[in-house]
């Protein structure tokens, strides 16, 4: 029997009740948050907690590109602060300057050996070491998490998700998988009434995408009945590491997209027919759309 201080129990004990099993992201594939939640919340703080005021313009144009519009959109915050901090460094414009770039070596040793990069992590690293990195990481973190429940109101999900969720019902077992912390994954979806539609809301802090959608899924559906939704090169390499199907929402075109996975994806898919030439060529499009290098490093 699974531990009860095992935090991955809802995941280790999660119960097949369909033949199909679909993963779906929130921030920036299910709802239009990505945007909000980046420009108002975390490079705000990321300003404000690393005293960053006098390069505010590079801050917000770096974290933009990792966050947003490159191919790490959609990593982890943790990681996706430090490759903010060390983009900024190789800034000449930013050097110029003479900012205070923090080295932030205790949060980079940490993101070496955890195993999961939540608050609460987090928080029990800091217990055990006190390192000062760790907590001014946790404290930017937890500042982040006052603005987005402060800021993050009222934004509904895109167009023909709440449709597709409706289409899902009594075929497919659904579970929102994602790296946002829990309680605001929940608070979003209980805002817009969509907690009926999924079995399991799984956050940051039990574990990756990977480990979602291998606990729950991998090993008790077929491979060809699994299928992850999501709007970052993170949702494929989830899908991918646990050989199931991906079909992605394109940034910049998620409406087209949900309409697309409405009336043409989620019937192939429950049909059999979604995998092979159809879903290459929603990937080959979608890998298309976001850059690896910045626009900077070519000028």
């Amino acid at each position: 029997m699974t531990a009860p201080t095992d935090p991955q129990a809802s995941l280790r004990e999660f119960a097949r009740s369909h033949d199909f099993f679909i993963g779906i992201d929130s921030d920036g594939c299910a709802f239009d948050t990505m945007e909000v939640k980046h420009k108002e919340c975390f490079i705000p703080n990321i300003i404000k907690s690393y005293q960053l005021a006098a390069v505010s313009k590079y801050v917000r144009e770096v974290a933009e590109f990792v966050n947003l519009y490159s191919k790490h959109r959609g990593i982890n915050r943790f990681p996706g602060l430090v490759l903010t901090i060390d983009l900024l460094a190789e800034r000449p414009e930013v050097l110029r300057r003479r900012p205070r770039i923090p080295a932030m070596t205790g949060l980079r040793q940490w993101l070496q050996r955890a195993t999961k990069l939540s608050n609460p992590a987090l928080k029990a690293e800091i217990q055990a070491t006190g390192d000062a990195d760790l907590v001014q990481a946790l404290e930017w973190s937890e500042a982040v998490n006052r603005s987005i429940g402060e800021t993050v109101q009222h934004v509904p999900p895109f167009p023909f998700v709440r449709e597709s969720l409706e289409s899902m019902q009594g075929k497919a077992d659904v579970m929102v998988v994602s790296a946002t912390p829990g309680e605001a994954l929940v608070r979003e979806w209980e805002e817009h009434d969509l907690t009926g539609y999924v079995a399991l809301i799984a956050g940051q802090e039990l574990g990756s995408k990977r480990e979602h959608l291998a606990l729950t899924a991998a090993g008790r559906y077929e491979p060809e009945k699994i299928l992850m939704v999501g709007d970052a090169p993170g949702d494929q390499a989830a899908a991918a590491a646990n050989g199931v199907l991906f079909y992605p929402v394109d940034p910049g075109s998620e409406e087209d997209s949900w309409q697309r996975f409405f009336e043409e994806a989620l019937p192939r898919f429950f049909a059999g027919n979604y995998a092979g030439e159809y879903m290459d060529a929603q990937i080959d499009r979608f890998e298309k759309l976001l850059p690896e290098r910045p626009a900077w490093r070519y000028t």
